[in-house]
């Protein structure tokens, strides 16, 4: 089960709920300083903090300015702080279907309304005539009590329209099961019954939250006898447990032992090994991802010190030092290790702890959903890029959420994992995952990833036409040349080519770069449809429509300009020519075997129908399957002869057009 949209709000900064897109494995929330991004994630936790710690307090979280308003309704009429929708998998969709007999379409979702008073309602919707359906399939039931099963739209229903009916003692059984499904329905009441004994099975396979920011790090000392007091006021008083409490209490979780094992005789040298063993692993397991400094070495020891201030004098303390064995295994308390990898350190030993507690009780095993409140902010460039790793691997199992504003904690090819995060005057904050926003602060870190990207691989000109990849940028380039050569129109010198590695990061370059004032034009492959996200950057005029061109435009020389059928730039090619380029590209592969047009299957477009007769005649050309596009376009490059002058036509038209935009 994912989350799939989260509207939080009224809630501090958020003055009004908005529904937030939520990825299936990592969300980015990017944003300023105080823009709210940590109010958003604070909003998910408190709506099922796995731990149970969290809850909504209205005297704290509701808006301020509007606080004495709502007080005075907060009684009889609770507001709704978040709604959370999620979505089944398809084993999940299955299995409700084969539990409760309902026929519920993969992709079901449904939402989950948090209130102030920390109740919630639950939004769910299913169509009860398949379980009728199934219940009157039951035998011996009677014809005419089968008849009004099967007419029946709800299960209410039927106690009422039965009354009228002379029922056998099977139908009188049936009812009898159907009034008690209805009575567990009742408090609070549900209008169908089934959606309730849907929630009922959903209920314990809902995700829970668990937040991890700056202040749940671990310190460098614990003072095991006020650590034992603390535990025990915290049986009647949870708030008397501080966060590093809670820390050194994980640490001790993970090396099973309890806080009642320091006041039993038998020495330290038990839990001293057991200790020692937890050293070991976070070791091991921090090296995986740390790699500023591989020499480092987590040392936890357990020792008394009269000489020290209250209250490590009393009794036994436990301390965590960090040994550099770069510098001969000379240790440092942990504190004064670096930002970073203290909240590393902490958020493994706090993360592992919350997941042996769940093992622990299989009645809690319900999925988490991870909320890291800026992680790896002090973390060197570098670092920020193997902790993105490290999400990574978490994203594999848990969704997870994570707020930044370092454009080293974002990845520049995945910018649909991002979510901006705006305080606007007189709004509030403000979440889309709209990049065209007015803030250019707001942007920033986006086009310092984006950047940083194409620092590494391109020049971006004054004039600048996007194209999908690398492969579109050769076959422009080398038939420009040709053009040139012959005395034709060709792609003006000023205008420079830019592979932007796929039509959703096209959209992207747009938005971004346009604020900077560059002159962009677009050239993309048609599928046939019109591309939703080129169609809402022209409605909010970051591109003008006569930019973006697509290939079937000039696919058809007696109607140039026109959109047509599903076209990508190799169409532009004669169908025999493309295949004398793979052929030559993949010569070895194919070992003599040469590839027509004969050969393949029907189509429009000559790469998608290639790639059906290399899966049809399992051609192995390449381990992950298929073909690379970008073989035969250096093929190209390499030997631009045989091409026809349909095709030179084609792309004569397409030079002229992009030309004449600039």
């Amino acid at each position: 089960m994912h989350l799939v949209s989260a509207a939080v709000g009224p809630y501090k900064s958020i003055d009004a709920a908005a529904p937030v897109k939520i990825e299936d494995t990592v969300t980015v929330l990017v944003g300023m300083n105080e823009s709210g991004k940590t109010v958003f994630l604070e909003g998910l936790h408190k709506s099922d903090d796995v731990l149970g710690l969290a809850s909504f307090n209205h005297i704290d979280d509701y808006p301020r300015k509007n606080l004495n308003k709502y007080e005075k309704r907060h009684v009889e009429r609770p507001e709704t702080v978040t709604k959370l929708t999620y979505r089944l998998t398809d084993n999940e969709v299955a299995a409700a279907n084969r539990a409760l007999h309902t026929s519920l379409t993969k992709g079901f979702t449904f939402a989950i309304n948090h209130r102030y008073d920390n109740t919630r309602w639950v939004d769910i919707s299913t169509d009860e005539s398949p379980v009728l359906a199934h219940v009157a399939s039951a035998p011996n039931l009677s014809v005419e009590f089968r008849d009004l099963l099967n007419q029946a739209s709800s299960l209410r229903e039927i106690p009422t329209k039965a009354a009228s009916l002379s029922l056998t003692d099977a139908d009188k059984a049936c009812l009898d099961s159907m009034n008690k499904r209805i009575s567990n329905a009742e408090n609070p009441r549900w209008a169908n019954v089934v959606a309730h004994e849907l929630w009922q099975w959903l209920s314990g396979r809902v995700p829970r939250f668990m937040y991890f920011g700056d202040y749940e790090v671990l310190p460098s000392k614990m003072n095991l006898a006020e650590l034992a007091a603390a535990a025990e006021q915290a049986k009647s008083n949870p708030s008397a447990l501080t966060a590093e409490h809670r820390g050194i209490l994980a640490l001790l979780n993970m090396a099973n032992i309890s806080i009642d094992a320091f006041a039993n005789p038998g020495g330290l040298e038990p839990l001293i090994s057991r200790i020692e063993a937890v050293s070991i692993n976070l070791t091991d397991q921090i090296m995986e991802f740390w790699k500023q400094n591989e020499d480092l070495q987590v040392k936890i020891d357990i020792r008394s010190d009269p000489t020290d201030r209250p209250p490590f004098n009393n009794g036994s303390n436990l301390y965590i030092r960090i040994a550099n064995n770069r510098h001969r295994g000379v240790t440092t308390p942990f504190k004064q290790r670096s930002r970073g990898f203290i909240w590393f350190f902490s958020f493994l030993v706090w993360f592992d702890s919350v997941q042996n507690q769940l093992a622990a009780d299989k009645a809690a095993q319900r999925p988490l959903i991870l909320l890291l409140d800026e992680p790896g902010l002090s973390l060197h460039a570098l670092a920020q890029d193997d902790f993105l790793k490290y999400i990574d691997k978490l994203g594999q199992k848990h969704q997870v959420i994570y707020s930044t504003h370092s454009p080293f904690m974002i990845h520049s090819d995945r910018l649909h994992e991002v979510r901006l995060v705006e305080d606007r005057d007189k709004v509030g904050t403000i979440i889309s995952d709209n990049v065209s926003w007015t803030d250019e602060r707001t942007i920033f870190p986006l086009q310092a990833a984006l950047g940083w990207t194409i620092a590494q691989n391109l020049f971006i000109s004054e004039r600048n036409l996007l194209v999908e990849g690398a492969a579109e940028l050769v076959y422009l380039q080398t038939i420009s040349a040709l053009l040139e050569e012959q005395g034709r129109i060709f792609l003006r010198e000023n205008i420079r080519i830019v592979p932007a590695g796929g039509l959703d990061k096209v959209a992207t370059f747009i938005a971004l770069l346009g604020a900077n004032k560059l002159k962009i034009a677009v050239f993309h492959d048609h599928r046939g449809i019109p591309e939703q996200r080129l169609l809402d950057l022209m409605r909010e005029k970051m591109i003008a429509r006569e930019a973006v061109l697509d290939a079937s435009q000039f696919r058809d020389l007696s109607n140039i300009g026109v959109s047509g059928t599903p076209t990508d730039t190799e169409d532009l090619f004669e169908p025999s020519v493309y295949l004398n380029l793979f052929n030559r590209a993949y010569a070895k592969q194919l070992a003599g075997l040469k590839i027509t047009v004969a050969d393949l299957p029907p189509g429009e477009r000559i790469v998608e129908r290639l790639e059906r007769h290399i899966a049809d005649k399992a051609l192995k050309l390449r381990p992950s399957g298929g073909f690379n596009h970008y073989l035969p376009a250096t093929a190209f490059a390499r030997d631009p002869s045989g091409v026809n002058q349909d095709t030179l036509k084609r792309f004569e038209a397409l030079f002229d057009a992009v030309n004449a935009l600039f």
